[in-house]
């Protein structure tokens, strides 16, 4: 099973809506580790390892964000993998 990460800039409202603790559960369904992190111009920065599989699942939900967020764009640059042992929120 190839293995990747990747690392997105989620932009729109997605401060304040519970998009990271989201994020983090949603990774942990999909066996997903990496982080989510607040940036100060109001975005979301995201750095996810899995399955390919499982990080375009991952990936679409990033999109969609949980129900009180509004995705206006998300940037996608696949990583090099890194061996994280969880999926945290910073």
């Amino acid at each position: 099973m190839e293995q990747i990460c990747i690392h997105c800039y989620v932009s729109g409202k997605v401060q304040g809506v519970w998009f990271r603790a989201s994020a983090k559960e949603q990774a942990e369904r999909l066996n997903i580790t990496g982080w989510a992190k607040n940036l100060s111009d109001g975005r979301v920065e995201v750095l996810a390892c899995g399955s390919k599989e499982n990080m375009k699942l991952f990936y679409a939900w990033l999109q969609k964000g949980p129900r009180l967020a509004k995705i206006d764009a998300v940037s996608y640059e696949e990583m090099e993998w890194q061996a994280l042992t969880s999926f945290d929120t910073l």
